[in-house]
């Protein structure tokens, strides 16, 4: 496994993340999580470790962008002649997975079945998905889709950054965001309880804020 395949594969759980935030809203999950790794996919391709931040917050904009097209153009990507060709024989072989086990494979399925790795299963089953009307007619029956607004994909990305930020911080670190932040702690408690003065967690305070803003432009 090269190192792209690595990273695509140990951040997996990201595509997962976004995709959770858009359940219930018209499009099957299996879908969502597929459109989401053609954005991990992109985001490993255009990944530059030099420049000191997480991957992960690199890609979870580019995991959320796919995504929200999918919701946008119902599936309707522009691919290569190649591509649909290859497209056409995964979507053959899932078909020939259905006959035989007697149930629809899960993209983790298919993609042990042929032999490739998940998130290359995942884009070519993307390419051959139906597209999707945003502005049917409920009169013959057919369900009109909710389309997921900047507003939200902006506050998932955020939420999901966040959490990477603070996984990423040291126990004592943490800790010290946590009872500040998320428990309303004043400086003074949170020194006592971790048996620092209240400069002391001031200025380590400032320390770290400063790093998870740095961390969380994208």
């Amino acid at each position: 496994m090269n190192d792209r395949e690595k990273l695509i594969s140990e951040n997996l759980g990201l595509v997962h993340s976004c995709a959770n935030r858009f359940k219930n809203r018209g499009i099957e999950y299996d879908d969502l999580f597929q459109a989401g790794c053609v954005g991990l996919i992109k985001a490993a391709d255009g990944f530059n470790d030099t420049l000191g931040f997480q991957f992960s917050t690199y890609a979870v904009p580019a995991i959320l962008g796919e995504i929200k097209r999918i919701f946008r153009d119902g599936g309707a990507v522009k691919v290569s002649r190649a591509l649909k060709e290859k497209a056409r024989f995964v979507a053959g072989e899932k078909e020939r997975f259905l006959k035989e086990f007697g149930y629809e494979p899960s993209v983790k399925e298919l993609a042990e079945f042929l032999n490739f790795s998940v998130p290359e299963t995942a884009e070519l089953l993307l390419v051959s998905l139906p597209p999707v009307s945003l502005t049917s007619d409920e009169e013959n029956d057919e369900k009109q889709f909710d389309i997921a607004v900047e507003g939200d994909e902006e506050k998932i990305a955020e939420r999901i950054t966040l959490n990477e930020c603070l996984k990423a911080l040291s126990e004592k670190d943490r800790e010290i965001i946590t009872l500040r932040y998320f428990k309303g702690e004043t400086q003074t408690v949170v020194a006592k309880k971790l048996g620092m003065t209240q400069v002391q967690v001031s200025r380590r305070e400032k320390v770290i804020l400063k790093e998870m803003r740095l961390k969380m432009v994208v």
